[in-house]
């Protein structure tokens, strides 16, 4: 059964809500983050901070182009006191995304909103990117 417009809208504010998310994520886990073998990841997650906000601004121009109200609700954030576990709840994060963005850009063709799937495609391959340096630094 095809997507709706209103359907899509939804579901691009839950993608909102996770970048949101993602973002005070990795704020606080690049501030808390210690030990030697993690400086260059430490560095790297306030990078992607700064890339999950742009994408955050990136869905909320397209839903308000779709007719939408871009949200200001806030995803569930995951914190530890252990860095590896913080790098794998990140991780888990970006490979939640990308699956998420797959679908979308999918849904965003069904409907033949071309601007939006190249705006989900260019939020894609920074989240891909995100879980090569995650891995990299899981030692994966």
């Amino acid at each position: 059964m095809a997507i709706t417009k209103e359907e899509l809208i939804a579901l691009l504010n839950k993608d909102l809500e996770w970048e949101f998310a993602a973002l005070i994520q990795y704020v606080q886990h690049a501030a808390v983050l210690t030990g030697a073998a993690y400086g260059d990841i430490q560095k790297e997650l306030l990078i992607h901070a700064t890339e999950e906000h742009t994408h955050a601004v990136s869905l909320a121009e397209q839903i308000d182009f779709l007719g939408g109200v871009p949200t200001i609700a806030v995803e569930k954030r995951q914190v530890s006191p252990d860095p590896a576990v913080m790098l794998e709840q990140d991780l888990a994060g970006e490979q939640d995304a990308i699956d998420r963005y797959k679908a979308r850009i999918r849904q965003a063709e069904e409907l033949q909103e071309y601007g939006l799937r190249r705006a989900l495609e260019d939020i894609l391959i920074v989240e891909e990117e995100h879980k090569r340096d995650l891995l990299a630094a899981l030692g994966k």
